[in-house]
């Protein structure tokens, strides 16, 4: 899977709009694994400016410690962007995890934010890099570009699939029904692969249609996504049963790291006749951090 180690288990992204405190109450007594407060898409241009405040009360009024918490600025392209990052991180960035810029283009995007996130944690008395960044890819810029997206900054965690905005940035018909093959295959396994490559979790995007949801996220799983976003908690058991390792293959993982670790310096580490390289190390490390984080162990 596309796991670091050091990442967070993220199975499951709730998403809520920033400006809705009515729907945090069921978000927190979800199991998602991160919560993420939207100032982008869910937002008409009327509400974006003052939902900002409504997110700022939102995070000082909520425990937060049980879960990941994020939220969705907008795009850098836009006139919001700027003090999204000012006013939010400026005020409550020691409660947010990770900040999601929408929309990534180019290398540029992350760049740019990354540096007045910077200069936003010094002045709020914040250790400079403590916000992650995930890079949500929703165009077909973004999608020509993601592997240089996914090595643009050591604060990104993750890459976000936007299929919606994707779909009309192709000119695509949205999920056509009579196309041969799975419609999405491409641009998921193009970010599944700059991902892993630069050692990131790949995560899916939101999907409406609940009687095709878990097909849907068994299909990002055998490509190698961590997790999804999703749009109600009831999809939340889904996502994280799912994209949680298989018990047997949990168990065969611990058993990899344990006889690797174990092993002499002078004699190989086999297991069943077969020698434990050090990527498949690494690939059973990864596998076994999930399970702990899932508490499968």
């Amino acid at each position: 899977m596309g796991m670091s180690n050091e990442l967070p288990l993220r199975r499951s992204l709730l998403g809520i709009p920033g400006n809705e405190r009515g729907l945090v109450g069921g978000a927190l007594d979800s199991d998602a694994d991160e919560i993420f407060l939207d100032l982008e898409d869910s937002l008409g241009p009327g509400e974006k400016v003052a939902a900002r405040s409504t997110l700022i009360d939102i995070v000082d009024e909520h425990d937060w410690t049980e879960r990941g918490l994020s939220y969705r600025m907008n795009g850098t392209d836009t006139r919001w962007w700027y003090e999204d990052v000012v006013e939010v991180i400026g005020r409550v960035g020691e409660g947010i995890d990770t900040l999601i810029v929408p929309k990534v283009r180019d290398p540029a995007d992350v760049q740019t934010v990354e540096k007045l996130l910077a200069s936003v944690e010094r002045n709020a008395g914040l250790a400079v890099g403590s916000v992650g960044l995930s890079a949500q890819i929703e165009t077909a810029e973004g999608m020509n570009a993601v592997t240089d997206i996914a090595h643009a900054s050591d604060r990104l965690t993750a890459i976000i699939f936007g299929p919606a905005d994707y779909a009309a940035s192709i000119g695509a018909a949205h999920g056509a029904t009579d196309y041969p093959g799975h419609y999405w295959h491409y641009p998921l396994s193009r970010l599944s692969h700059a991902a892993a490559s630069a050692g990131l979790l790949v995560i899916g995007g939101p999907y409406t249609d609940d009687e095709g949801f878990a097909e849907a996220c068994r299909y990002e799983r055998a490509l190698g996504y961590d997790g999804k976003v999703v749009i109600h908690p009831e999809q939340v058991a889904t996502a994280n049963d799912v994209f949680a390792p298989d018990i047997e293959e949990a168990r065969r993982a611990k058993e990899i790291v344990e006889t690797y670790e174990a092993a002499d310096a002078n004699t190989p580490a086999a297991i069943d006749g077969n020698v434990i390289d050090r990527e498949m190390y690494r690939m059973a490390t990864q596998i076994l951090a999930k399970a702990e984080d899932a508490d499968l162990f």
